[in-house]
């Protein structure tokens, strides 16, 4: 249960942070900026990573759970307890963002700007890139994994970056419905539940042709 508590916590703050720095920039008329949006996403994985990681892994996403199930790093048995903490705490951050910030449209949902198809075909490499990076970092030397929450977090704050303005940059899935689901702005959902999965799955399987037998299987 702890485990399922870290990962609830980890995605409120998450999904809170990040979605709170996207309604502030649009209410102050972009004091925030993209850039400021991007750092935001990564400075608070990074430290998520930091805080979490020893009790839960700090996963934070579905996509990548279900990454971890298919590498054999995670029984299949967690992948649906996991999935569902994470879920619930960014349901529970989008209705703290919608108590302070209440009249915002749309409480910082990912939404695809040049088309739902570019979004996902942007959105699965996306996700393979980050999967990619999280599934390398978590195995080899100690040392390796002491950095692990600045790699990870620094793709986060560069993928939110250069792709955030066209799809959103979810590259995860609870991080997507919180706010799609208390904002009503379904436009899409299907990309951004589907396309992390797909990515991460994707991840996976380069993984197994890059790295020595038993690495993930």
């Amino acid at each position: 249960m702890r485990r399922y508590l870290a990962e609830l916590i980890g995605a409120y703050i998450l999904v809170f942070a990040g979605t709170s720095a996207i309604v502030v920039n649009d209410l102050s008329g972009g004091a925030v900026t993209q850039l400021g949006i991007a750092l935001v996403f990564g400075l608070v994985v990074t430290a998520l990573i930091y805080t979490l990681g020893d009790i839960s892994g700090a996963h934070l996403n579905p996509a990548v759970s279900v990454g971890f199930w298919a590498a054999g790093r995670l029984p299949g048995r967690e992948v649906a307890p996991y999935a569902l903490s994470q879920i619930g705490g960014a349901l529970l951050a989008s209705l703290t963002v919608r108590l302070l910030f209440g009249d915002h449209t749309n409480l910082g949902a990912t939404l695809p700007v040049g088309g739902a198809p570019q979004s996902f075909l942007l959105e699965v490499i996306l996700t393979f890139i980050l999967m990619l990076t999280i599934i390398s970092v978590a195995t080899g030397a100690r040392e390796k994994d002491m950095m692990a929450g600045v790699a990870i977090g620094a793709v986060v704050g560069l993928e939110a970056l250069f792709a955030g303005p066209i799809s959103g940059a979810s590259m995860n899935p609870a991080r997507s419905l919180g706010p799609a689901l208390v904002s009503g702005r379904l436009d899409a959902l299907w990309v951004y539940v589907s396309a992390p999965l797909v990515g991460a799955y994707l991840a996976i399987f380069a993984c197994r042709c890059l790295r020595e037998e038993g690495c993930c299987t």
